[in-house]
């Protein structure tokens, strides 16, 4: 049986990452494809003369031509500007929309069965414009946020405990930026609420520390956003779907009338197997809950608006 095919749209911080990642995991061989010359070409090569310590038998390709993801069974977009000192991630929105138009229609032309995952900024808009532009069933199509903001969030509470973080479970949900909703009611230490370990104003502080959490990055950098983090939530989402392991994670998913929004995508917990987005998971938000996930949806709709009356 041959192996599966990872195609990466971006060789930047994130793309180089996951490209390592996902040949140290053996998921399938990487194809990364960037606009800029040699880039792609050449962390392709630097990962594959560390294959033999690694080890790993996966081929790895870098290209600046999008023939190469043809017939690819993931494809993970991180093309786009990428967040600076003193921008929000809606900052990106009209620059980072052409971009998504362009990859999202070669994804159509190349790799029309694959399952996409979207990284690029401002997410919940960049994944609603993917999914228009390729006109791929919604199951296949969708963002990377909720993984990423939940283990912010996770490793934030763990951090304070004293605890490994593998023992922390917490939710994130909403839309991508600064409105997004850490439910620290859901959040539990090794099966415990969260809420008996820490004080409701101290996990209040680490709620807004995880919403401004990419934000607080961006500024250390200087240069850049987080990469790392990012990478590894990316491909956690592809192995779950490569894998069938009807993994639940938290991802921009279109929500078709549940929590009572239509054709729009947000971060909520899904189950993740062969089939993409293959469940939605609604759960019960009390009133002070559903009134930040209001906020945060109405955010989402603003950008997605934009997005319909300019894309073209």
């Amino acid at each position: 049986m041959s192996r599966k095919k990872i195609a990466l749209i971006g060789a930047g911080q994130i793309g180089g990452t996951m490209a390592l990642i996902a040949a140290q995991k053996e998921l399938g061989d990487v194809v990364t494809v960037d606009i800029t010359e040699g880039v792609p070409q050449g962390k392709s090569l630097d990962i594959i003369h560390g294959s033999t310590v690694m080890p790993t038998s996966v081929e790895l390709t870098g290209s600046n031509q999008y023939e190469v993801i043809k017939n690819a069974d993931v494809v993970i977009v991180t093309a786009g500007l990428p967040r600076k000192p003193g921008m929000s991630r809606d900052d990106l929105l009209e620059v980072n929309c052409g971009i998504i138009k362009n990859v999202g229609e070669n994804i159509k032309e190349f790799a029309p069965n694959a399952f996409v995952i979207v990284v690029t900024n401002p997410l919940d808009a960049m994944v609603y414009t993917m999914q228009k532009v390729t006109e791929f069933s919604p199951h296949k199509v969708c963002g990377m946020a909720g993984v990423l903001d939940s283990s912010r969030f996770s490793s934030l509470i763990a951090v304070e405990l004293g605890v490994a973080p593998e023992d922390v479970t917490a939710m994130v949900m909403g839309g991508h930026g600064d409105t997004m909703v850490p439910l620290i009611r859901y959040a539990t230490v090794g099966g415990v609420p969260v809420t008996q370990l820490l004080s409701m104003d101290k996990l209040e502080q680490i709620a807004a520390r995880t919403a401004k959490s990419g934000g607080e990055i961006v500024g250390l950098l200087k240069t850049g956003s987080a990469y790392y983090s990012p990478a590894i939530s990316a491909i956690k989402m592809a192995e779950a779907y490569l894998k069938d392991k009807k993994s639940v994670l938290t991802c921009a998913a279109l929500l078709n009338g549940e929590y009572g929004i239509n054709g729009l995508y947000a971060g909520v917990p899904v189950v993740m197997g062969a089939n993409g987005v293959e469940k939605i998971i609604e759960v019960d938000l009390d009133g002070t809950e559903q009134a930040a996930f209001d906020v945060s949806i109405n955010a989402v709709r603003e950008l997605t608006e934009w997005v319909d009356n300019n894309l073209k």
